[in-house]
């Protein structure tokens, strides 16, 4: 690697970084600095989102390009975050650079999400070229398949979209930062006039003054303005309700508001919008002169700093910036002391203004759920994801105008939650001014902890029958309370018990133990989605268990994560727990109750109120129905009665899961008609009223 020179004042005299030392910008500066920021010098500066771009020497004394939060006072700035070095590599390679009062600037355009937009090459190995980058968090960048142009120059950028174009080509080139999904939305087309504020492109139309919205996701024209300007429009820039033309550097300006559907009639030369006004540099005054329009008219221009004319005509973000979220005034003074100004001007509500929203679905062993969005301006925000019961399993939050979604499946501990339904939603509240914004979804987890019943892996209980041909079949439900199809296998003998278990060997499918006719208890691997046949891969736990007239699994009753069995021997009614081990096998039983003969029914119905642990279900003789509460300490609290009267025409009764995709554990009887019958839980341990089902079920010799 080549060593760095000592750097002296201008850029031309930057030398020799070697290939690849992107990530030393020396020691961070104090977390919190007062404003005015001195510098030793600043040869580039932007403003957007709260965020302060510059060039400039960090601490060691190499040239980056930097970030640095605002605080929504503007009384300080946070600790600096470099996006780019902006000296010269070794092979000579460095950001393009423009002449400038300070000697070269950097051609650098922020967008509003921390990012920053530059052209990166002009040496031997990019044949002399440039290409356009997006230098994103931790040095990283995207170019994608910019071309190698020469004379690039920044139209635009809002959040992940932007616009250039190139003098080699005579094109403007139109892109999207992916972070997470790919989009096709890349144009090339000729140059005019262009703007971007999220997704939407907008360039003049047919006609004098006449502008247009492309949508780059829809590929559609979305919009249609008539903005009152005489001429085909010479600049954009659109700010959310404002949209900002003019005809050339002196000719008429103008801005229209799309909500008032009117025009403000504004000073012509350059100019940069805020959210509600413009600032011009008056060079002969050396002023920056703003201009209020939020009201739909345009107020005296008012000055706000003494800015000297420069050698300049142009000086936008070479010395001087507006941010157009929602923000304030940022400028160098002759003295390479950094300023920011308030505007004065109240912003717009707080706003969306797009986002990139990620699929339905997350896998927790090899997926992520990653969304981005971008606010009108800065905002505090909180991101969560909630389980079908409400329990927050994730939180992140951030200041600034890109929220971001990110979540592995996983608990803010590293649990594994349970597979199932779960919500995220995204809370976010201006830092200054007014409005909050709040949006919302589902995301369906696969991959994790099964729940009650769950021999699919997607969160759904499975009922499963065995017929009098000897095929034990799996039903899966689409999450509406039916069961909608079925797998089979063949070969299991009569009197052949299956119990729908939990995943006790760890990899998240779930077992199936199966008694045997002869009373080997086996237990067999899980599937995850598969019936089972005889011979499938199994671990024999023993045989004598025909003595044993209910054999059921609540969930996890003890509080260790792993599934329970419940027994009743036949003679006695005396019930026992066997608690799942981390070997994948069963503990040696623990009675519970002496005699429970009194039960005709004993089900393993799930976790029946949110609290995470299995709970039992029992009818007597008398159709009573009661509940239990597992305690998570292997024991069931009293009993509690749901209903008298209850369940005399029911020959099966079965916990199986959440079949409606709610969250919550429902239950599956079939009377002596074969008529199937759900009893959607309520989450609270108790049902709600019952609903058919299906009929013809008479022909199952068995439910479980």
């Amino acid at each position: 690697m080549a060593r760095r020179a000592r750097i002296t004042l201008t850029f031309a005299s930057l030398v020799a970084l070697g290939a690849g030392s992107l990530t030393t910008a020396g020691p961070a500066a104090a977390d919190t600095t007062p404003l005015p920021l001195t510098t030793s010098g600043v040869w580039g500066i932007d403003f957007a989102g709260g965020v302060l771009t510059t060039v400039e020497r960090a601490p060691n004394g190499d040239p980056y390009v930097t970030n640095r939060p605002v605080a929504a006072d503007g009384s300080t700035v946070g600790a600096r975050e470099p996006r780019a070095y902006a000296g010269e590599y070794a092979t000579g390679a460095h950001l393009s650079r423009t002449p400038c009062d300070a000697g070269t600037c950097v051609s650098l355009r922020a967008a509003g999400n921390g990012d920053v937009g530059v052209f990166f090459g002009n040496s031997e190995e990019y044949d002399g070229k440039e290409r356009a980058q997006i230098r994103t968090a931790g040095n990283g960048y995207h170019s994608g398949s910019e071309p190698l142009v020469t004379g690039g120059r920044y139209v635009d950028t809002t959040g992940r979209y932007f616009v250039y174009e190139a003098a080699s080509t005579g094109r403007q080139y139109v892109d999207s930062v992916q972070p997470y999904h790919v989009q096709h939305v890349r144009l090339t087309r000729a140059v005019t006039a262009a703007s971007v504020w999220g997704s939407r492109l907008y360039a003049p139309g047919t006609g004098d003054g006449t502008v247009t919205a492309y949508d780059l996701e829809q590929k559609k024209t979305v919009e249609t303005l008539a903005t009152g300007a005489p001429c085909t429009v010479g600049e954009l820039q659109v700010v959310g309700r404002w949209v900002y033309w003019n005809c050339g550097p002196t000719g008429a300006a103008g801005v229209f508001d799309r909500t008032a559907k009117k025009n403000v009639t504004v000073p012509s030369g350059p100019v940069l919008v805020g959210d509600g006004y413009l600032v011009r540099h008056d060079r002969a005054a050396g002023k920056l002169m703003l201009t209020d329009f939020h009201t739909g008219t345009a107020a005296a221009a008012r000055e706000i700093a003494d800015l000297p004319a420069g050698n300049t005509a142009d000086q936008r973000r070479q010395t001087w910036s507006v941010d157009k979220f929602g923000g304030d005034i940022a400028y160098v003074d002759p003295d390479s002391t950094v300023h920011v100004v308030r505007s004065g001007v109240p912003s717009q509500p707080l706003a969306p203004v797009e986002a990139e929203v990620d699929d339905a679905s997350v896998n927790v062993a090899d997926d992520w759920w990653n969304s981005t969005w971008q606010l009108s301006k800065p905002a505090t925000w909180t991101f969560t994801v909630k389980d079908a019961q409400g329990h927050r399993v994730h939180t992140r939050t951030g200041t600034g105008t890109a929220p971001e979604g990110n979540w592995n499946g996983r608990t803010d501990a590293g649990a594994v939650p349970y597979n199932g339904r779960f919500t995220w939603t995204l809370t976010a509240t201006a830092t200054e001014g007014a409005g909050t914004y709040t949006t919302s979804g589902a995301i369906g987890l696969s991959g994790g902890r099964q729940g009650h019943h769950d021999q699919g892996g997607y969160s759904y209980g499975e009922l499963v029958t065995l017929n009098a041909s000897g095929a034990l079949s799996l039903h899966y439900t689409h999450g509406k309370g039916t069961f909608d199809w079925k797998v089979s296998t063949g070969g299991w003998p009569a009197g052949t018990v299956a119990v729908p278990f939990g995943d006790l060997t760890g990899d998240r499918c779930a077992e199936m133990l199966v008694r045997m006719p002869g009373g080997e208890l086996r237990r067999y691997t899980g599937k995850c989605g598969v019936s089972y046949s005889p011979s499938s891969s199994r671990l024999s736990l023993g045989t004598g268990w025909n003595t044993f007239d209910v054999l059921t699994a609540p969930g996890d009753v003890s509080g260790d994560g792993r599934p329970d069995l419940i027994a009743r021997k036949a003679a006695t009614g005396a019930v026992y727990l066997y608690k799942g081990t981390s070997a994948g096998r069963l503990a040696a039983p623990v009675k519970l109750y002496d005699n429970w003969k009194t039960y005709k029914k004993v089900v393993g119905a799930g976790d029946l109120n949110g609290d995470g642990v299995g709970d039992l279900l029992a009818q007597d003789k008398a159709n009573n129905l009661y509940r239990y509460y597992g305690t998570g300490k292997g024991t069931f609290s009293g009993r509690v009665k749901l209903y008298a009267g209850w369940g005399a025409s029911y020959n099966a009764l079965v916990g199986v899961g959440d079949v409606t995709g709610d969250g919550r554990a429902d239950l599956v009887a079939r009377d002596t008609a074969g008529v199937l019958w759900r009893m959607p839980g309520t989450g609270k341990g108790t049902f709600s009223a019952r609903v058919r089902t299906a009929t013809g079920w008479q022909g199952y010799k068995g439910l479980f």
